[in-house]
């Protein structure tokens, strides 16, 4: 399960790139989170109906439903975040500094979770966050580019980019909290967050009032992201149910391999010394805090 989801993770950024049209994404991202959090909703459900087909009798209190709408509220915010703040920087600084997002995540979970994390795993998280940005600033290579990366933002920028980072780590170390805190079953729990999911991103794409239709520009690839999205957030609820959201850093950090991989093979990029760098990183990381005792 965790392989499947670095596998989507990874696969995602080529998957964006073999849907632009002419350098440009030609769809609404508004559009597809909807349905992303659509398919979310419509798989939990199957999944409730054929697995647990009784619970659907079963009284639940609505204290066990409104705590979903403020996480499927802070997912949204930090959705509409990451399109926001790219103007005010360009996607090469955006890719760098939004690793910081590894270090909240790990303080909030440290805070809010009372999850002691020792001088060890804290070296093990600030080598993901190198890794990230090790390749961020240049794992791959276009063979025909010579120009060097150059970074820009604003004052602004980094100001969404800390509570772009902040909102991050909140939205998933408060999931967290929820599902291990209540003792329903994960299915139905996914049924109440992905809920306000779809209501909330439906209320945000109606709002925006974006140009052309909900379907334009849609093709076999977008469908394919939705489908993938959709899977690995369901993976995802899995593992802050029943493991952590370190865990879930950790998965974001490997897919970095499939990425390169997948960068190499389709688009012809090339691997660069700070890629090899990124990797050791990580697998160094992986050994600290999993390995060692």
């Amino acid at each position: 399960m965790l392989l499947l989801s670095v596998a989507i993770y990874g696969s995602h950024a080529p998957l964006l790139t073999l849907c632009k049209v002419d350098g440009m994404i030609p769809f609404s991202s508004a559009s597809v989170v909807v349905l992303v959090e659509l398919t979310k909703l419509l798989l939990s459900l199957l999944f409730l109906l054929a697995c647990n087909r009784d619970l659907l009798r079963v009284a639940v209190s609505w204290r066990h439903v409104v705590p979903f709408a403020l996480s499927a509220l802070l997912y949204a915010a930090n959705n509409n975040l990451v399109v926001h703040m790219q103007l005010f920087m360009d996607p090469s600084t955006y890719q760098v500094l939004s690793n910081l997002k590894i270090v909240s995540t790990a303080l909030l979970y440290s805070l809010f979770l009372r999850q002691r994390l020792g001088a060890r795993r804290w070296l093990a998280l600030l080598l993901l966050l190198a890794a990230g940005v090790s390749y961020s600033c240049g794992g791959l290579r276009d063979p025909g580019s010579t120009s060097e990366m150059q970074l820009h933002v604003t004052l602004l920028g980094l100001v969404l980019l800390a509570v772009y980072c902040l909102i991050s780590g909140l939205s998933a170390v408060y999931t967290e909290a929820i599902l291990k805190s209540q003792a329903l079953p994960l299915s139905l729990q996914n049924l109440f967050l992905y809920f306000f999911g779809v209501l909330l991103n439906l209320m945000g794409y109606l709002w925006s009032s974006a140009e052309g239709g909900f379907w334009e520009g849609f093709s076999s690839w977008v469908l394919v992201i939705v489908l993938s999205q959709a899977l690995n957030g369901l993976i995802m609820s899995v593992v802050m149910k029943h493991s952590s959201n370190i865990t879930r850093l950790f998965v974001i950090s490997c897919s970095i391999l499939v990425n390169a991989l997948l960068s190499v093979t389709l688009f012809n990029l090339q691997l660069t010394l700070l890629f090899f760098v990124a990797v050791s990183c990580i697998g160094l990381a992986v050994h600290l805090y999993y390995g060692v005792t």
